[in-house]
């Protein structure tokens, strides 16, 4: 049992499947008291009735005092893990604002909104923990999804921004960057995941498991797939020659679709 979770009073959003849902199982099974949020309140009331949690369902971008109340008036654990993703049409069939405007509020903006109500109670008492699931797309790019990348590179530059700046008062914050990760949301990316991501893909425990194991080594940066990290390093070192061979991977989904 992680010590730092026992008792705790947690908040997944996007929990009523994938990766949300595999977190809150996992909190729960730890000893903490969650609250499950989905758009889909079925799927959220069937996983608290699961775990002895308690179903808060609605827009993952205003459910923090309703949660907070849920659980008797202290988030000590919010992870903000809702997510959308959208693939392009094709080169030059860009995406439409729509779907742009909607990737920056739930891939972003749900984020900074949960931190803005939550921080001033975790400052004042010396202690709070935020989770951000990013993905590795926020450290990379992902072909195919631009609003999905751009965003989650914004996702993840927020949480790095939260813990530099608060990690002196007692704040916690984890950025979880998986890549392909056995979802619906897989699923759903077509040929784009079917060749980048399926072939490594990872079941939604594995990245639960990773999370704690951040947890208890007191790490930020949280990477299911530990080769993410050769290709952060290539990227950040080589950058001309890490976008030739992700334009590579682009081409051959150009000719597969």
């Amino acid at each position: 049992m992680v010590e730092a979770v026992q008792g705790a009073g947690v908040v997944v959003t996007g929990a009523g499947g994938g990766i949300g849902a595999a977190l809150a199982r996992r909190f729960a099974a730890e000893g903490a008291r969650v609250v499950v949020n989905d758009l889909d309140g079925e799927r959220a009331k069937t996983v608290a009735d699961e775990i002895g949690g308690i179903a808060v369902p609605g827009d993952a971008s205003g459910i923090v005092g309703d949660a907070r109340d849920a659980l008797g008036g202290t988030v000590d654990v919010y992870c903000a893990n809702a997510g959308v993703a959208f693939e392009d049409a094709g080169p030059g069939q860009p995406l439409d604002e729509k779907a742009w405007a909607v990737s920056w509020d739930v891939n972003l903006m749900a984020h900074v909104r949960a931190a803005h109500e939550l921080l001033p109670e975790w400052l004042e008492r010396g202690s709070g923990r935020f989770v951000s699931t990013v993905s590795a797309a926020g450290l990379l790019t992902m072909i195919g999804a631009p609003s999905y990348s751009v965003t989650k590179h914004g996702a993840y530059a927020f949480a790095e921004w939260l813990s530099l700046t608060y990690r002196h008062r007692g704040l916690k914050v984890h950025a979880i960057c998986p890549q392909g990760v056995r979802t619906d949301m897989l699923a759903a990316t077509g040929t784009a995941g079917d060749l980048v991501l399926q072939p490594t893909a990872i079941e939604p425990a594995d990245v639960a498991d990773a999370l704690f194991k951040g947890i208890e080594e007191d790490r930020f940066l949280i990477l299911p797939h530990p080769e993410v990290a050769g290709y952060y390093q290539a990227r950040a070192t080589h950058p001309d020659h890490w976008l030739t061979n992700m334009n590579h991977l682009q081409q051959k989904w150009e000719e597969a679709r």
